[in-house]
């Protein structure tokens, strides 16, 4: 769990000043924002279903074996 959080800093970093050099352009627009947006909420994505993924996988079964009792 601690590798996840250094490699999702590192990526965010990277793509921080990956998108500070592209943003040159004055008629570039704020397309690097939303894509920047956009990563770092799938990277939360990612990042909580790894951490919860186990207890709402057993909520989720303990939940179907109330139904199908």
């Amino acid at each position: 769990m601690k590798n996840l959080g250094i490699r999702c800093t590192v990526m965010f970093l990277a793509l921080t000043a990956s998108l500070r050099t592209a943003n040159d352009h004055p008629e570039r627009g704020d397309v690097p924002g939303w894509v920047m947006i956009t990563l770092m909420s799938a990277v939360l994505v990612a990042a909580l279903l790894a951490l919860a993924g186990p207890a709402l996988e057993a909520m989720f079964n303990q939940a179907m074996d109330k139904v199908g009792s």
